[in-house]
């Protein structure tokens, strides 16, 4: 018997698939945004502790944004477009995302873990700021195009003056 064969999918393809779905949050395109995840995909931003920690428990430790599956983006989407998110009420806010530093972290059958890092420029009433950071995801490889499976948003500068919100990071 063999050993099943190991995630190809190039580095390339990954930075496609990760400009897309930065795309898909700077245009405001949250419906297409959900499709990059899988049903069962976490969704989290762990916060930092009082020591300077991020938190290593989304179950049990305060996190800035935590969602166990889908569903739960599926109903962050849902609160923005109907206008149920002090975040998101009008004026809309404009995000512009970019992207570096992808790195490849470990391959296995049908799933490929990475990194980069992150800058996030947000504009609102007449302010911009900008958070930056790094990800991490686990990549499921095994269909016409990667889902996300896990997804953590590591927020490097966590003295932010107003809610953050899935497309901001």
């Amino acid at each position: 018997m063999t050993a099943p064969a190991v995630a190809s999918i190039s580095v390339d393809e990954i930075s496609t698939f990760l400009f897309r779905e930065a795309r898909l949050l700077d245009d405001r395109q949250f419906e297409q945004w959900i499709e990059c995840y899988r049903e069962d995909a976490m969704y989290w931003m762990p916060a930092w502790d009082d020591d300077g920690e991020l938190t290593t428990d989304p179950y049990s430790e305060i996190s800035l944004i935590f969602y166990p599956n889908r569903a739960g983006i599926e109903d962050r989407v849902f609160r923005i477009r109907t206008e149920r998110s002090s975040s998101t009420s009008l004026p809309e806010p404009r995000t512009n995302h970019l992207i570096s530093n992808i790195e490849v972290l470990d391959r296995r059958p049908g799933e490929v873990d990475i990194r980069f890092n992150w800058l996030s420029s947000y504009f609102r009433y007449n302010t911009t700021d900008q958070y930056f950071g790094t990800s991490f995801y686990t990549l499921d490889v095994t269909g016409e195009s990667p889902l996300i499976t896990y997804k953590k948003v590591v927020l490097k500068n966590d003295y932010i003056h107003h809610i953050v919100d899935v497309y901001m990071v």
